[in-house]
């Protein structure tokens, strides 16, 4: 089964099983990882869901919708490489995915 390792402001990590189709969001919420609280429940409403991409996967994935860039512009301490996890699903070609949490959400 594909992985998701979620990384902690502290550095505690957290692999879990990616399942395809639904969001890096999800996966976390179904897995019980501190650090995502997904307030809007992933309509991409607001920002409680925002994490970092390891630089290894920035490229990798779809590029951040207008919308996604809009809810990023309210959302603390966003980085290049940051993104809302509700907008990206996962699917095989992500397995190993590395994001970090900030620590402004715990």
């Amino acid at each position: 089964m594909s992985k998701i390792k979620f990384i902690e402001f502290d550095g505690t990590e957290h692999y879990v099983d990616g399942v395809k189709g639904e969001s890096v969001m999800e996966i976390a919420i179904a897995n019980d990882v501190p650090g995502i609280e997904a307030d809007c429940g992933g309509s991409c409403a607001c920002g409680t869901c925002h994490v970092y991409l390891s630089n290894e996967w920035i490229n990798k994935l779809e590029e951040k919708s207008d919308m996604e860039n809009s809810m990023l512009e309210f959302t603390e301490n966003v980085q290049v490489n940051s993104r809302l996890s509700c907008q990206i699903e996962f699917d095989e070609s992500l397995d190993g995915l590395e994001v970090s949490l900030p620590e402004s959400q715990y």
